[in-house]
């Protein structure tokens, strides 16, 4: 028998989508919950503390670090990213499915703590090209941040291999079908 998947983990470089997949799946999945991350970073316009992120100080930050309070974090651009784990274990001892959001890293780091309960899905871009075109478009980065985002890419690329799943977002409408198809045989949710 195999086992329902409580921890659907989506990671991709910046701009490949996945924040809009996971969007997604929350609207056609409102039993599921948004795993929000802690970060250090300062609010975007119109993001909720509490709701988009955890927004928190560098100081406690790394206290939740420093007192095993969080499952996975790392430092990204001067900033850190984390995944708070009394917001995970709660969800798993309530039986909640729950979606995350997270990077390439991250996403590994949940896989190795919880390999029964996770399945990772990597969205990947149709081309680097247009991964950057996306990028620059949105809009929301100066030329050094997206310098350094187009840096890391080649990193998160080369990690896609080691995920569940891979999910080219070539076509928005194409991904999401795939998605939520997919997330029905992982949760028994058919």
């Amino acid at each position: 028998m195999k086992t329902k998947k409580q921890l659907i983990v989506l990671s991709a470089p910046s701009g490949a989508g996945k924040t809009t997949l996971a969007r997604f799946l929350l609207s056609r999945f409102p039993q599921f919950k948004f795993s929000v991350s802690a970060t250090t970073r300062k609010p975007r316009e119109n993001e909720i503390d509490g709701k988009d992120y955890y927004f928190l100080s560098e100081e406690k930050f790394k206290k939740l670090i420093e007192n095993g309070g969080l499952i996975e974090y790392e430092q990204i651009f001067g900033n850190y990213y984390g995944t708070l784990r009394s917001e995970v274990e709660g969800s798993l001892a309530r039986g909640e499915t729950v979606v995350f959001d997270i990077d390439v890293k991250g996403a590994l780091s949940i896989k190795k703590l919880y390999p029964e309960n996770s399945f990772l899905i990597f969205i990947a871009p149709p081309s680097l090209d247009k991964l950057k075109e996306r990028l620059i478009q949105r809009g929301t980065e100066t030329a050094e941040q997206l310098q350094k985002r187009f840096e890391r890419i080649e990193m998160e690329m080369k990690m896609q291999d080691k995920f569940d799943y891979i999910l080219v977002n070539d076509d928005l409408v194409k991904a999401k079908e795939e998605l939520e198809n997919l997330v029905k045989r992982i949760t028994d949710f058919l």
